[in-house]
C-alpha cells in the first residue's frame, strides 16, 4: 500500500520512501533490552494512535509511506528499521540475534521481494538499519550488542561502500541508531549528532576524525531515546522530549518536528525504529 500527499517546500529537504508496519500486535511480551519491562502494562491503541501521527507527519511532508502488514505473535515489527537495509536498490536482510525477533527477517525479506527488489539473505547476524546507518557515501555499523563485526565485512562486500565499525559499550543503546542520528546524508556535507558515552574509546575517536562538526547530544535527551531521530535533510522528527537536541538542531538551520512515540519506547525504539527507509526503486512487477 502507498499513500502520498503533496510535498511541503522545505529547502534542503528531499522526498523519502519509507516502509512502516502498523504495531497492532504491539505489546512487551518478553525482555532482550533494558527498556522493556514485560510487568509494565502497554496500552496497544495508544501504540498504534502514536504511530499514525507518525506516519501522517511523513505523509504531510511529502513522503511515500508503504506498508508492511503486521504479524501476530511478533509485537516488536513495528520497528520496521530493524528489519534490512536498502542501499541503491539492494535489500540486505535482516538476521536477528534473538529467537523472539528471527522470524522479522523473512517476513520484511519477503515483502521486498514481492515488491520486486534484489534481496540478498545475510549469512551474519545484524539487525538492519537499526545497526546500520547510511551517511553519504559511508556505511555507519554498530557492534557490541546486536550485530556481528563480521556482518559490516558482508555488507562492504555486497555494496562496494566502506563500511565503518563502532562498537557500543552501554546497553541501554543497544542499536546503533540509540546513539547516533543522521542528520544530513547528503554525501558534500554529512551532518550527524551522537552521544559519546554509548560508545568504545576508539569509536569514539574515530567519529571525532571523521565529524568534527557533528552535534554531541547531552544524558538528558539520550536518556529518552532522543537520538532516535528520522531526518528528510531539513525536517527532523524528534521525540518531545529530547529538548537539547530540538534546540540543537533547529541552531543548525533544521526544523525539528515533535512526535510522541512514548508507548513504542517501552519496546525501546522510537521514531527511527519505526521507519526503514528505502533508497533506490524497485521494478515493479
Amino acid at each position: 500500500m502507498t499513500n502520498e500527499r503533496p510535498a511541503l517546500t522545505a529547502p534542503g529537504s528531499r522526498p523519502r520512501r519509507y516502509l512502516m508496519c502498523e504495531p497492532s500486535a504491539y505489546t512487551v511480551a518478553y525482555e532482550i533490552n533494558p527498556w522493556m519491562d514485560a510487568s509494565r502494562a502497554t496500552d496497544t491503541a495508544r501504540a498504534v494512535a502514536q504511530w499514525r501521527v507518525l506516519r501522517d507527519t511523513y505523509l504531510t511532508l511529502g513522503h511515500t509511506v508503504e506498508l508492511i502488514e503486521p504479524i501476530k505473535g511478533l509485537p516488536d515489527m513495528v520497528y520496521a528499521a530493524n528489519g534490512a537495509l536498502v542501499v541503491d536498490g539492494l535489500v540486505y536482510s535482516a538476521k536477528f540475534r534473538y529467537p523472539e525477533r528471527q522470524p522479522e527477517g523473512p517476513a520484511y525479506q519477503k515483502w521486498f521481494a514481492d515488491h520486486g527488489f534484489v534481496t540478498h539473505t545475510a549469512a551474519e547476524i545484524n539487525e538492519g538499519e537499526g545497526d546500520i546507518l547510511v551517511v553519504g557515501d559511508v556505511i555507519l555499523g554498530g557492534t557490541g550488542f546486536r550485530t556481528e563485526r563480521s556482518a559490516h565485512a558482508e555488507l562492504a562486500r555486497l555494496t562496494g561502500r566502506e563500511v565503518v565499525s563502532l562498537e557500543l559499550v552501554d546497553p541501554h543503546f543497544y542499536h546503533l541508531d540509540t546513539a547516533l542520528s543522521v542528520l544530513s546524508d547528503d554525501a558534500a556535507e554529512p551532518q550527524i549528532a551522537y552521544y559519546p558515552p554509548a560508545f568504545a574509546a576508539d569509536s569514539r575517536a574515530e567519529l571525532e576524525r571523521r565529524y568534527p562538526d557533528a552535534l554531541i547530544a547531552t544524558a538528558r535527551d539520550a536518556e529518552v531515546l532522543g537520538l532516535n531521530v528520522v531526518s528528510d535533510g531539513y525536517n527532523i522528527i524528534v521525540a518531545p522530549d529530547a529538548v537539547d537536541l530540538a534546540d540543537a538542531v533547529r541552531a543548525r538551520g533544521f526544523h525539528p518536528i515533535p512526535v510522541d512515540t512514548s508507548e513504542l519506547l517501552k519496546g525501546g525504539g522510537g521514531a527511527k525504529c519505526c521507519t526503514l527507509e528505502i533508497r533506490g526503486a524497485a521494478v515493479r512487477s
